[in-house]
């Protein structure tokens, strides 16, 4: 069995892969200055090609060393302590991260840009408290919408109503809009959790009017997918 110590020396190391800048891990090409100190390619163009410990000209000096050592580490997901097992090579970590399931969630409310993110339960209780959204407890769920002229919309995204149901939260987003000279009407579901997950459930929106009826039947997305998509 292959087993990960993450010591002292370790940590240490890591410590010297962050940039002094903006803190995240250096990634190559890692510069740095005349006098060694080293700083991220990003970062680099930010501060003017001047070294932000000594003022020193950067120049275009690699830090092959320190890329090497990186090639060399094995450390554990930034999400560990929120349950992310995993274990990866340096230049593997950071492309991990970003897919991770661990990772926190974007708010999915869709009427304003929220930057707001967190786990489910802290984003329910979110939409809840924040957003005022209706909350609803059931996997049916009815309404009605009743305007005079349907075909005189105004652009309006509905609030987000939020179900809880088979143990799980789920999203209905609504909204209207015009396209050209076309009204819209917009409805789809989105799954509070992962899209592996979400592929266990279905659901099915049924428009009706005028003694005419229509059903659309579908797999909600996963809240990673912003409403937009």
């Amino acid at each position: 069995p292959i087993i990960h110590n993450i010591n002292p020396t370790t940590t240490s190391v890591h410590e010297l892969l962050e940039c002094p800048v903006c803190t995240n891990s250096m990634y190559p090409p890692i510069h740095q200055c005349h006098n060694g100190h080293t700083l991220c390619s990003t970062c680099k163009i930010r501060v003017q090609n001047r070294c932000p410990t000594c003022r020193q000209e950067l120049g275009d000096i690699r830090c092959l060393a320190l890329e090497k050592v990186a090639e060399s580490l094995e450390l554990p997901c930034k999400f560990i302590t929120v349950g992310c097992p995993e274990i990866f090579p340096y230049y593997s970590k950071l492309k991990h991260e970003a897919l991770c399931n661990f990772r926190p969630y974007n708010c999915p409310y869709a009427g304003s840009e929220c930057s707001i993110i967190g786990d489910i339960p802290y984003l329910v209780s979110h939409l809840r408290d924040d957003h005022k959204v209706d909350m609803h407890s059931g996997c049916t769920f009815n309404h009605r919408y009743v305007k005079s002229n349907p075909r005189d919309v105004e652009n309006a995204t509905w609030m987000l109503t939020v179900f809880h149901c088979f143990g799980q939260y789920f999203c209905l987003h609504f909204e209207a809009f015009q396209l050209g000279m076309a009204p819209v009407y917009m409805a789809f579901l989105r799954f509070m959790g992962d899209e592996a997950d979400a592929r266990n459930y279905s659901y099915s929106l049924e428009v009706g009017g005028n003694g005419r009826k229509l059903t659309w039947e579908g797999t909600p997305r996963s809240v990673r997918d912003g409403h937009r998509k």
